[in-house]
Parts: C-alpha cells; sequence; structure tokens
C-alpha cells in the first residue's frame, strides 16, 4: 500500500480512469476565460534514495570475513558491477590483509556522515579493528571512512579510508603531542597496494611505491642495537611507510602539516580494541619524503631511535618528555662516532644565541612545528649522557623505565645517582657550556 502521496493525486487519477482512462481530464479546473485549461494529473516520482545502515552493516561483515580469510573474490564482489576502481582498490585490500597476516578483523558501521546522493551513495564512519599476527600482542582499533552505494537490491561497498582524524603521536623520531583531526584515519594497510618484507624480528609494511628497502634494512640493524641496552624485550618491529607526508598524517590522524618535518614517529596507530588510549600495537611510522632524504647514518640514528620507543612503550610513559625523547637518542647515537658539531649543534647555537636554559626541555618545546625542535632533542639527549656518564648506562635505563612507570624522578635520581633534579641541571648546564662553538668566541 502507497502512503504519502497527496490525496488530490489519487482523486485526480480515479476520476482519469472513470472518465475513460486518460491522464487528462478536461473541464475540472477553470483557469482561463472559457474554463478549458485541462488538468494534468502529476506522475509518481521516484522514491528518494535512502542511507541503509542494516545493508551496509552486512556488506562489513562480508568484508570482515574476507579480509581474515584471504578471500580476494569475495571481497571484489562487493563492488557496484559498474565499479571497476572500487573492486580493484578492494582486492589490494585483500591482497594486503594476506601479506601482512591480518588478524583480529572487526568491521562495525557507526554512522553515515553526510546523507545519500541521488544515486544512492554515501560514506559512514566505521569501527574497525586488525592485528597483524606474530608482531601485535593487541589488536589496534581506529575509526575510518567506507564508501557505499545501494544498488541491484543490495549495499556495495566502493572505497575505504580517506582524509581525517585527531590525535597521535609524533617528533623527529618521537613520541610528542597530536594534532587536532576529524576523528577518522586510513591505516597504512587501507591506504592502497602495500609491500610487505618480514623477518623474525622485523615487519615493514609499506605504500608500493615506496618499496620496503631501505627501510627493512635500517630496521633490521636497530633492533638488536635497541635490545642491547634495553635487555627485556623481545625484538618485534613493525615498520609502517605511507606514500608520503599527507598519507602519514592520515594514517595518525593529524592535521595537514604537522608532520611535515618529521622523518618517524611511533605511536598506535589507533587506540587499543578495548578503547583504551594509548594501548594499542606500538608500531613505527616512517615520513618518507624526510626520511629518504636523510644520509645512511641519519636513517639510521632515526630508525634505532624510533625502536627503543617501541622497546619502552614510549606512547603510555609517564616519563617527562626531555627523559623520553632524551633516552631514545641516548641508545640511537651510543654508537656512532659523529662529532658534537652535529649531534649537538643546534643546540650549541641556541646557547650562543640566547645563552643557557635555566631548566630542561618542557613539552612544548618538543611541538613538531616549534622554531627550536632540533635543539631540544639535542639539549635533551645531553641531559641522558650526563645521567649515564654519573650512575652508568644500566643505571639510566633503570631510571627511565621507574619513571615511566610512574615514579617520581627526584626520588629515582637520589636512590640511583646521588643526585637532586637541581645537581642534574648543574651539571647538564656545565655540559651545555663547553660545547663546541656554544660561548661567544
Amino acid at each position: 500500500m502507497r502512503t504519502g502521496r497527496p490525496r488530490w493525486w489519487v482523486a485526480g487519477l480515479s476520476l482519469s480512469v472513470l472518465l475513460g482512462g486518460g491522464l487528462v481530464v478536461r473541464g475540472l479546473v477553470d483557469d482561463g476565460p472559457d474554463g478549458d485549461v485541462p488538468y494534468r494529473a502529476s506522475a509518481p516520482t521516484a522514491a528518494p534514495a535512502v542511507v541503509e545502515p542494516a545493508g551496509a552493516a552486512q556488506a562489513l561483515q562480508t568484508l570482515a570475513r574476507a579480509l581474515q580469510e584471504g578471500d580476494r573474490s569475495a571481497a571484489t564482489a562487493l563492488a557496484p558491477p559498474d565499479d571497476a576502481a572500487a573492486a580493484t582498490r578492494l582486492g589490494d585490500l585483500v591482497d594486503a590483509a594476506r601479506a601482512i597476516r591480518l588478524d583480529d578483523v572487526t568491521l562495525r558501521y557507526v554512522d553515515e556522515e553526510d546523507g545519500v546522493s541521488a544515486d544512492g551513495a554515501w560514506s559512514a564512519a566505521v569501527d574497525a579493528t586488525w592485528s597483524y599476527r606474530g608482531f601485535d600482542d593487541v589488536p589496534t582499533a581506529a575509526e575510518v571512512r567506507v564508501g557505499f552505494r545501494a544498488v541491484d537490491g543490495r549495499v556495495a561497498v566502493t572505497g575505504i579510508g580517506g582524509a581525517g582524524g585527531a590525535g597521535g603521536t609524533g617528533g623527529t623520531g618521537g613520541t610528542g603531542g597530536g594534532g587536532a583531526g576529524t576523528g577518522l584515519r586510513t591505516p597504512v594497510w587501507m591506504s592502497g597496494p602495500v609491500v610487505v618484507a618480514r623477518d623474525r624480528d622485523v615487519l615493514v609494511v609499506a605504500a608500493a611505491e615506496r618499496g620496503t628497502e631501505p627501510y627493512l634494512r635500517r630496521a633490521r640493524a636497530a633492533a638488536p642495537a635497541v635490545a642491547d641496552v634495553v635487555r627485556d624485550w623481545r625484538p618485534r618491529l613493525v615498520v609502517e611507510v605511507p606514500a608520503d607526508t599527507a598519507a602519514l598524517e592520515q594514517t595518525l590522524g593529524v592535521e595537514a602539516g604537522y608532520y611535515q618535518q618529521i622523518a618517524a614517529v611511533t605511536g598506535t596507530g589507533g587506540t587499543a580494541a578495548d578503547g583504551a588510549a594509548d594501548a594499542g600495537a606500538v608500531h613505527v611510522y616512517v615520513n618518507p619524503d624526510v626520511f629518504d632524504g636523510l644520509g645512511r647514518v641519519g636513517q639510521q640514528v632515526v630508525l634505532t631511535h624510533e625502536a627503543t620507543h617501541v622497546a619502552t612503550a614510549a606512547p603510555g610513559s609517564a616519563a617527562p618528555t626531555w627523559l623520553v625523547e632524551g633516552f631514545a637518542d641516548y641508545v640511537a647515537l651510543r654508537d656512532t662516532t659523529l662529532p658534537l658539531t652535529r649531534t649537538a649543534g643546534q643546540v650549541a647555537d641556541l646557547v650562543r644565541a640566547d645563552g643557557l636554559p635555566a631548566a630542561l626541555p618542557d613539552e612544548a618545546e618538543f611541538d613538531t612545528r616549534g622554531p627550536h625542535l632540533g635543539a631540544a632533542y639535542e639539549a635533551a639527549w645531553l641531559a641522558c649522557v650526563t645521567l649515564a656518564e654519573r650512575g652508568g648506562q644500566d643505571v639510566l635505563v633503570d631510571l627511565y623505565a621507574r619513571v615511566s612507570d610512574g615514579e617520581a624522578l627526584e626520588e629515582v635520581l637520589r636512590g640511583g645517582f646521588d643526585w637532586s633534579e637541581a645537581d642534574l641541571v648543574r651539571a647538564w648546564r656545565d655540559r651545555l657550556a663547553g660545547l663546541p662553538g656554544a660561548v661567544r668566541g
């Protein structure tokens, strides 16, 4: 039974049938001087397109199963029959899932974003969870964008992923604050064709156009270097390489330009599947636009720094940022022969221009777009070098672990180094004053 039609349309149609079945009825409307303008009944219009969340949810269940089982044909069948590009994208998604050994895959429809177009298409936010088998102890969850279209009595999938996001972690090789965004992310494995390389300790997932070198080589060297210092870490290092800076920002869900000067960043790429912040699987995310322009030594320092963050679960650390970043640089630079003019040149320039700082770098100085970001990292590294020279490497590692777990820095300093925080600052300032070029000649 039809409902919602104007009663005048029903009456007009009935009269037309009574008068011989034609839709033109004369003498019912007196619009002219002779009263002979014909009345024309409107033909019924097609029902407006509507969002179909139940059909979309069913399509998502099928896609999740295809991803879990590596069933390319089941995934490509979800595309509209007239959209070969969508079928290819869905097939690429399954290929990526199979190569990565994706596990714990779920896709849950949340809500449409902007309504439905005339052709029955719409996009929606979808809660996704996944893990990388053999590397992730817990699944990661993120809200992603999925496109749908009602076609042939079913809901088809037109695309997955897209710009947007909120939150994230960052640093020149670190775990600083994230920028604001829309709440939606595009994980690397959802972003397009990927290539995958693995060995026992390292997994690299990279956009196809970037390849897996030199990321795999640097990651393979980083894992044992970190394990030599953080001895309770069982190396399991995942390195993800989006296509470019914009793709990195979509992966981590930050505003455009937030990671423009960042070579790599360590973070969860979402939350834990149970909703706990900073508790998902911790991976390294490379910004190839910056990383690829570094020399061999620079690339290795960056990857070892990031691997240190993974080994110490740095995104969830309660330690001050200077200790988190300084410790990672301590590990990364431990075996290099670079001169201080390279490893501390920026902070030396800053000391020469502005004088010695009164305190250790605060969190604001590690903003990814700050004017003296490099100097902040160098200053933090020198603080950790100062601690290691005072108490030894093992005592520094213990301090980092205990402060990361929430113990007060002052208390741990007194117990392990027989120093107060003021003592540390004094010794650190002395070291800064002695840097090559720090004092005006």
